[in-house]
């Protein structure tokens, strides 16, 4: 691959002209296509993807097309590729680049705000006002990789260095991909005040964010930690993620057994991960007063909420999007520091030329599908022939 001379390369890693790439097209539809290798520009990398995790706003995206935004508009028939939740190795070094090096893997984040705008100078990038805006003329710069410019599903991506996290010696491409997941619970936590140890948790709905919401409050001294959900066998990962207890809403009326749990006083903190229609209402009734409540996940309804006995028990309430706020290097550190098992979540791998299959597996949930990965065999092959 010729690239300008401002551009680092390795012979290590050879870049080929034209990639593999997964494409949407109408709603529904992925075709594999060849497509460019784009060249990194100031302040990013070239990643050639090793592996990918599926999360359930791929299937959103791959369906429905928001919350991906491509020129201003819904994804379909626009030559873009999805896929967010991946890691890979840097094959390549965009102008001023000096923070990574060529060969060193690294597992990403999905928002580079485009920097300018009040959010961002706040640190806040996943909630950059310019979302969306990096095309034509009006070109902000920000990136969302996999929402608003091309994702994963692909053999190489671009990446600014503000999105990547380096993987630790040891962990698995595999474990790898689930940084980011972990990252986005760390990322709730924060936002519901960061500090807590010795406070009391219920987190709603034992999906990969749901679970692994558990193990990283856990690692952060939470007491008791309670996980609620409809299947015994995920609310047995929560377990084996450190929940203090579980309970099944199909058995259990969920706000009474929390309250008898915690001795009538309810919990500090609830984090809302399962999207349900009743749920804001339900973790309103769960908090004690001054409680505070962050949501993970979203209705795909609108949905009464009881503002009353919000404002009158002063109950705090939290939406969350992607893994703000450094909350990545955060929840990589304590992966690294072996303060939790995220592999616990990990189900299913298959090759990125059978991702049709592992987005039926992940969507209708077969063989108790939690988190599926899809890796790029001919990548990893690659990898190896460079270390030796």
């Amino acid at each position: 691959m010729a690239f300008s001379s401002e551009v680092i390369t390795s012979e290590a890693h050879p870049i080929p002209d034209l990639m593999q790439a997964w494409v949407l097209g109408d709603p529904g539809e992925l075709a594999r296509r060849e497509k460019p290798v784009q060249a990194p520009g100031r302040a990013e990398v070239l990643v050639r993807i090793d592996a990918v995790a599926i999360c359930a706003t791929n299937l959103e995206v791959i369906a429905s097309g928001p919350p991906a935004m491509i020129e201003g508009g819904l994804p379909f028939n626009k030559n873009f590729t999805p896929g967010h939740e991946y890691m890979g190795t840097i094959v390549a070094l965009g102008p001023g680049v000096d923070e990574f090096a060529i060969g060193e893997r690294i597992t990403v984040e999905i928002h580079a705000g485009c920097g300018q705008c009040r959010r961002c100078r706040q640190g806040n990038h996943t909630s950059c006002l310019n979302y969306g805006l990096n095309y034509g003329e009006v070109d902000k710069g920000h990136r969302a990789n996999g929402f608003t410019t091309d994702g994963g599903f692909a053999d190489y991506a671009v990446n600014h260095v503000n999105t990547l996290a380096r993987v630790p010696e040891g962990m698995s491409d595999e474990e790898a991909t689930l940084v980011v997941t972990a990252a986005t619970a760390m990322y709730g936590l924060t936002e519901l005040g960061g500090l807590v140890a010795g406070e009391s948790l219920v987190v709603t709905g034992p999906g990969p964010i749901g679970l692994l919401g558990v193990a990283v409050a856990k690692a952060l001294g939470a007491e008791p930690v309670i996980l609620t959900g409809t299947r015994d066998g995920r609310l047995e990962k929560g377990l084996a993620l450190g929940a203090d207890h579980v309970i099944n809403v199909r058995r259990e009326d969920p706000v009474e057994a929390v309250r008898t749990i915690t001795g009538g006083r309810g919990v500090d903190y609830v984090l809302e991960c399962s999207g349900a229609a009743n749920a804001l209402n339900e973790a309103a009734y769960m908090v004690n007063r001054g409680g505070r409540n962050c949501l993970a996940a979203f209705s795909h309804e609108q949905v009464p909420v009881d503002v009353a006995h919000l404002v009158r028990n002063n109950i705090y309430v939290y939406g969350i999007r992607g893994e703000g706020r450094s909350a990545t290097h955060r929840a990589a550190a304590l992966m690294a520091q072996k303060r939790f098992d995220a592999s616990v979540i990990h189900t299913h791998t298959f090759a990125m030329s059978e991702l049709p299959t592992a987005l039926r597996y992940a969507r209708e949930r077969i063989e108790d599908a939690i988190k599926v990965v899809v890796r790029n065999e001919r990548q990893a092959a690659a990898r190896g022939l460079a270390a030796e």
